[in-house]
């Protein structure tokens, strides 16, 4: 799978809930090889409104809980040590005190360690270091974008990151498919984008007998007009893997008759 950031950026928040949901109907057409999203440095520090939104309501919140103005209906629980707090900010005070400067003290233990002690003291503290994270992940503020990368990372793409150039993302997909291709990594490409700048390599793709998916908004789009398949953001939220294992199933099916199909030899 082909994301093309760039095109189509997450219309949903968390981005994680929306990768997980691409991933899922993508699975349905067969075993996913690789997950790739390619954008430029903007769009990956660039901050959307619904993120400074909730960043402002949760700021008052917290001015208010300071004061006594309002009072949480359950305490605020440390995912790392388990302890209860009554405030937001107290609970994110000793989690910068305590538990951010243990894990950058284990961070500058591994970096400074070589050979098996590294291994050692990355194996000994894994545990530790994914707990801190999943548990930062909702205290922390992340302080470039709103860790939009480590979110697509943890549902296994890998991200490429372009420059801010006009085209670069496209010219990055295309040599990113064109290898895929050459080398014969894939029997399906599934395209995540609008942009029908992608329609001369999608039509390669079907040249080479590749299977080609596309996901967008665009109902008639030119892109869905060359692809096999195609489905909206609507249709990807609606979790609607059931229609791509049956048009997985119309492809044999069709594959089954072409090798049935009788032929006159004069």
């Amino acid at each position: 799978m082909l994301w093309d950031f760039d095109n189509k950026p997450p219309n949903s928040f968390p981005p994680f809930e929306e990768a997980i949901k691409l991933k899922t109907i993508t699975s349905s057409f067969g075993v996913v090889r690789s997950m790739v999203v390619y954008a430029n440095q903007y769009l990956f520090s660039h901050i959307p409104k619904v993120v400074w939104k909730q960043r402002r309501e949760r700021k008052l919140l917290n001015q208010l809980e300071n004061k006594g103005a309002i009072k949480s209906i359950e305490p605020y629980i440390c995912k790392v040590c388990g302890r209860r707090f009554y405030t937001n900010e107290k609970l994110v005070n000793q989690f910068k005190q305590i538990h951010e400067r243990k894990h950058q003290k284990r961070l500058n233990q591994i970096k400074s360690a070589r050979g098996s002690r590294r291994v050692k003291l990355v194996g000994k503290y894994l545990m530790k270091m994914e707990k801190y994270k999943n548990a930062a992940r909702d205290v922390l503020i992340s302080k470039i974008g709103y860790d939009l990368v480590d979110e697509l990372k943890r549902t296994g793409f890998w991200v490429g990151t372009v420059s801010n150039r006009p085209q670069a993302v496209d010219v990055a997909l295309r040599d990113h498919m064109v290898d895929v291709m050459d080398r014969r990594k894939a029997e399906c490409l599934v395209l995540v984008s609008d942009d029908s700048d992608f329609v001369g390599i999608l039509k390669e793709a079907k040249l080479r007998c590749l299977k080609t998916v596309v996901v967008g908004d665009a109902d008639d789009g030119a892109l869905k007009r060359v692809t096999d398949a195609g489905f909206s953001w609507t249709e990807i939220l609606m979790g609607k893997a059931k229609e791509a294992v049956f048009v997985v199933g119309k492809w044999k099916d069709r594959d089954i008759l072409k090798r049935l199909e009788w032929t006159y030899d004069p």
